[in-house]
């Protein structure tokens, strides 16, 4: 596992993370839930190629699982609707 952050080559914009943030969160949403995974490898895998230097994407895998937050009760009411 990585000690320190990955560090990105190119930093976005505030602005831009927000705006990218946004757009996953619907595409994962318009994927549904039986998708959802198979997504987000996808989306991986893609990323992965565009970055290109497989250490990178090693590390940024183990950076994203480690700060990995739990979900909040609220989270867990909002998606089964209750």
């Amino acid at each position: 596992m990585s000690t320190t952050p990955l560090q990105p080559s190119h930093p976005l914009h505030p602005d831009a993370r927000d705006r990218l943030y946004a757009e996953c969160a619907r595409a994962i949403s318009e994927a549904g839930v039986e998708r959802e995974s198979l997504f987000l490898a996808r989306l991986a895998l893609l990323l992965f190629e565009q970055v290109g230097d497989e250490a990178r994407c090693r590390a940024a895998l183990a950076d994203a699982l480690h700060a990995l937050p739990v979900p909040s009760l609220s989270a867990f009411e909002l998606q089964t609707g209750d």
